[in-house]
């Protein structure tokens, strides 16, 4: 009787482990999602009374002023990027609709222009 508690006890252990850096990540990516969201409700509530564009991700300045001409390179360094590592992925939402890109298509030279309301999410 006490082996047959023992593995089951052993068994239910064993089941509900995660690691450390896995949970981390998952409680990372949960706070990053919720910051994300109240920079794009912000962006939304804020869009008639200031025009400009939004960054989300780590920066230390997401909501970038409009200027005639402002590209995604302008609004990137702008915003002041923070992140430890170079963004993989960029998504520029305008008008509802997203586009996804590599971010590595800023780094062989071609820059994207903007428009008043645009999101830009660094991933």
């Amino acid at each position: 009787m006490r082996v047959l508690f023992a593995i089951l006890i052993f068994a239910l252990a064993a089941a509900g482990c995660t690691s450390r850096s896995s949970a981390r990540l998952r409680e990372q990516n949960a706070y990053l999602a919720g910051q994300n969201a109240i920079l794009l409700q912000r962006q939304a509530d804020s869009d008639a009374a200031s025009p400009g564009v939004t960054i989300v991700g780590p920066v230390q300045h997401p909501k970038v002023p409009w200027v005639t001409g402002l590209t995604l390179a302008q609004a990137i360094t702008t915003a002041n990027y923070v992140g430890t590592d170079q963004p993989k992925q960029i998504i520029i939402t305008r008008n509802g609709e997203s586009a996804t890109m590599d971010a590595s298509v800023l780094l062989d030279g071609t820059d994207i222009p903007l428009q008043v309301g645009d999101v830009v999410e660094l991933r």
